[in-house]
């Protein structure tokens, strides 16, 4: 490992110079180590030899390996891949030492997404997964470049992963293609027109039916979500937040349709019946003062109200 890199890094060296190391493994699970998981830092540094007839040159701390280094000793790798059998240990730490030679191209498309809201950690370990995805459908023969050959399966790993867990709520794939592609007819109408676009003029470019268009940008709001509590703008004069602005449940709503409903049969009773009902349920006087508010005994005023609640119960069962 502390030897130099030779300078020609895609020439395989004779037999029986350098072995293949392997790394440490579980023996109960031989072929754990061809599952899609970044490798670990420390792949090369534990390796130990094993028995080999294919050699590859020497390998330093991948870190300290040039770009153009690392493209040379990936074709010699990707050889030796082709040669070696899938769940073995020398192809195991050959497919690691690949991983790590080409995290860089993962690091590169990680940054194109660095305005995003997530974690740059999060995006670097999924676009590892794509990097790993391209070193498995490699072929050499087909004589294309590796960088070339992987940055479109990283980078669609990555978009994969936006549009799988970036949505606030989930919305079926077409229409989020959909708002993509309406954001960017209205930016090429809004250049071209100096305003914004309508439906019509979106529809007409994006060759939809208006109804799609505004399909489409309803989905749009599904793609973030404001917090209830989140501090209000500096245009809102009274500050409040979105929670405080939510309406709630008015159960007095229920009640309006049988106040409706008895404007009519209260004004059909007498005076003395619609004055008791009145004195109870408005000014909240108990049936005795009532009783000596009309002059009359208090078993009176009960059979009275008794009487007028049923007749008024009676015209609203048959209104329903």
């Amino acid at each position: 490992m502390e030897e130099t890199m030779s300078p020609r890094l895609d020439v395989t060296e004779p037999v029986g110079t350098s072995p293949i190391p392997s790394i440490p493994h579980s023996p109960s699970s031989p072929a754990a180590a061809n599952s899609p998981q970044p490798p670990t830092p420390s792949a090369l540094s534990d390796a130990t030899p094993s028995d080999s007839t294919t050699l590859i040159p020497p390998i330093p701390p991948v870190d300290e390996i040039a770009p153009h280094d690392a493209r040379a000793l990936s074709k010699t790798l990707f050889a030796r891949l082709g040669e070696l059998e899938e769940g073995t240990h020398e192809y195991a730490y050959v497919r690691n030492t690949l991983i790590e030679l080409n995290l860089a191209l993962v690091k590169f498309a990680a940054s194109r997404f660095r305005t995003r809201s997530e974690p740059m950690e999060d995006i670097i370990q999924v676009g590892t997964i794509g990097l790993i995805k391209a070193i498995d459908r490699f072929e050499l023969a087909r004589n294309v470049e590796f960088p070339t050959f992987a940055m479109p399966t990283i980078i669609g790993e990555i978009k994969r992963f936006f549009r799988d867990t970036s949505w606030s709520v989930h919305v079926p794939r077409r229409l989020q293609e959909l708002r993509l592609d309406l954001a960017k007819a209205g930016d090429a109408l809004a250049q071209r027109l100096d305003r914004s676009p309508t439906v019509d003029e979106l529809a007409e470019e994006l060759g939809l039916s208006p109804e799609e268009v505004v399909e489409g940008m309803a989905a749009a709001n599904a793609y973030t979500a404001s917090s209830l509590d989140a501090p209000p703008e500096e245009t809102e004069p009274d500050g409040a937040t979105l929670a405080d602005r939510l309406g709630y449940e008015d159960h007095g709503i229920e009640g309006i349709e049988y106040v409706e409903s008895l404007k009519p049969m209260i004004a059909s009773l007498p005076l003395r019946e619609r004055r008791i009902l009145s004195l109870r349920f408005t000014a909240g006087l108990t049936q005795s003062e009532i009783g000596d508010e009309l002059g009359i005994s208090q078993m009176h005023v009960s059979r009275l109200l008794s009487r007028t609640l049923a007749r008024l119960r009676k015209g609203l069962t048959l209104e329903e």
